[in-house]
């Protein structure tokens, strides 16, 4: 039995409930990631002693899995986009905002999917997005396709981020701080691709990388789509 199918405990003798114990959850992951959240930290935060928790949620993964799927609910679009690339492209900006909002949800993202309300209805919507348009096969690779740039785009963001906030070097200070080392290194010429790149590249700020490889990836969605079917 599923966390979403075991009922819920008396509110007596003092009111709580899963939507209390989930808030205060993601409060604490907020505040200071994943390694912050414990059932004792929650009861904590609550008022209320740890084995009362125990009532509601069995162990600490359940409680991830209840916190990914309060966050889903923040990705679920007012009214559905009537073109495909719209709805995929607007649920991928969706799910990058919430990354940013709760910097956690990037180690909880891929493997097993999400079997929560809000998720599931994530999921709805996005093949319903493409339903029609190609056999099931297709619309299915396409969106794992589409899902795995979106997780792992976000990982790298996230992971820069903090990157940032251990090392207190921005990302320019740091270019600057291993600038004379990778020169040294380039000017060897022992890496050409590299050197030109450096040299002659243009660089991008974050959120316009997300959308420059979220469009490429959804071109070639758009290419399959339209292939006829084998």
């Amino acid at each position: 039995m599923t966390v979403w199918d075991r009922p819920e405990p008396p509110t007596c003798p003092a009111p709580l409930d899963r939507e209390r114990i989930v808030a205060a959850a993601i409060a604490l992951a907020d505040e200071g990631g994943l390694e912050a959240v414990s059932l004792r930290k929650v009861a904590a935060r609550l008022d209320a002693g740890p084995m009362r928790l125990y009532g509601y949620i069995s162990t600490k993964e359940e409680l991830f899995d209840l916190m990914v799927d309060e966050v889903h609910a923040e990705l679920l679009p007012e009214e559905q986009p009537g073109d495909w690339r719209e709805a995929l492209r607007a649920h991928a900006h969706r799910t990058r905002q919430a990354a940013l909002r709760h910097e956690w949800l990037a180690d909880l993202l891929g493997g097993r999917p999400s079997l929560g309300p809000n998720a599931l209805a994530v999921g709805e919507g996005t093949l319903a997005a493409l339903d029609g348009l190609a056999d099931l096969d297709t619309v299915m690779r396409a969106v794992e396709t589409v899902s795995a740039y979106i997780t792992g785009a976000i990982r790298r963001e996230i992971a820069n981020l903090r990157a940032e906030r251990a090392t207190g070097l921005s990302k320019r200070d740091w270019q600057r701080a291993y600038g004379p080392h990778v020169s040294r290194m380039l000017a060897t010429g022992r890496f050409p691709a590299l050197a030109k790149a450096v040299h002659d590249g243009t660089e991008m700020d974050a959120e316009t990388s997300f959308t420059t490889g979220l469009d490429w990836i959804l071109d070639a969605v758009a290419a399959k789509l339209a292939q006829p079917p084998a």
